[in-house]
Formats: C-alpha cells, sequence, structure tokens
C-alpha cells in the first residue's frame, strides 16, 4: 500500500509541475511569438504548420524531461 501512495504522490508532483511549466511555457510564447506565428500563419500557412509542429514536440520532449528532473532532485532530497 505505501508504494502505491508513494507513486501517486509522485504522479501529482509531476503532473504539478507539468503544468506550471507549460503555463510559463505559453506566456513565453504569446509573448514573444505572437506576432511573428501570427505573420506567418498568413503569409506561409505551410511554414506556420511545420513550425506549430516543432514547437508542440519540442514543448513536449522538454517540459517531461525537465518535470522528470525536478521529480528525480524532489525524491532524491526526501530520500535524504
Amino acid at each position: 500500500m505505501y508504494g502505491t501512495k508513494k507513486t501517486l504522490l509522485y504522479l501529482i508532483t509531476e503532473a504539478v509541475i507539468y503544468i506550471a511549466l507549460v503555463s510559463v511555457y505559453l506566456a513565453l510564447v504569446l509573448h514573444f511569438l505572437v506576432g511573428w506565428l501570427k505573420e506567418l500563419f498568413t503569409k506561409e500557412p505551410t511554414m506556420y504548420a511545420f513550425v506549430a509542429i516543432l514547437l508542440m514536440i519540442a514543448q513536449a520532449i522538454g517540459m517531461e524531461r525537465m518535470a522528470s528532473a525536478l521529480v528525480h532532485v524532489a525524491g532524491q532530497r526526501k530520500n535524504k
């Protein structure tokens, strides 16, 4: 039973971290890239689609790695 609680705690922790990171990522993209993305969408829709897919892939990989690393560090600190 203890293992299940620990796993659930790690899952919740990772979800909260992931939500925070996605929020920061969204704010940064909206702040820095929204003008360029709008222009790209109107002038070159094919390139826009390609860039949008690359941004989604980069976000997924980057956020997952960051969240996993933070959970790993938190788990190490808790075990000490």
